[in-house]
């Protein structure tokens, strides 16, 4: 048995429910957040304009507003946990590098509520959706 199959297997058995609610609270977090990027765009467009190293890229404000609006519905419904859950995990690095960098931005809270958010997606990148997810659903339905 492979590391990833040993992996899995632990999570399917030591998942408790109420795991799952902190995934859907996790996921709700990051589709809230999403959202209100689309709400206040210039505030993130404004953040990646004045930093030296995404200046260049205009379309990143659009990538981090949609990634979080699908990544958080998809880590919601236990579809795809684990690539929704690296598809956000460079963009909360990032954040976390340039909201401890930069005090105007983001308050002390702020960045601790991101680091909470970033530890949560390590763990559901290990942990997976759990027994009430999508992916386990499809998991086990027989293939035809």
């Amino acid at each position: 048995m492979g590391t990833l199959q040993q992996i899995h297997h632990w999570s399917l058995t030591h998942h408790p429910r109420w795991l799952v609610v902190l995934r859907v609270a996790l996921g709700l977090c990051l589709f809230i957040k999403g959202f209100s990027f689309m709400a206040n765009a210039t505030i993130l467009e404004r953040f990646i304009e004045y930093n030296p190293i995404f200046s260049k890229a205009w379309w990143l404000p659009i990538a981090i507003t949609w990634a979080h609006l699908l990544g958080g519905v998809l880590i919601i419904v236990g579809l795809l946990t684990r690539y929704a859950v690296l598809l956000q995990l460079p963009i909360l690095l990032a954040a976390v590098i340039f909201l401890s960098k930069n005090s105007v931005l983001g308050s002390v809270t702020e960045l601790a509520f991101t680091i909470l958010i970033l530890l949560l997606l390590f763990f559901f990148l290990v942990e997976g959706g759990g027994p009430l997810s999508f992916d386990n659903y499809f998991r086990r339905i027989p293939k035809e």
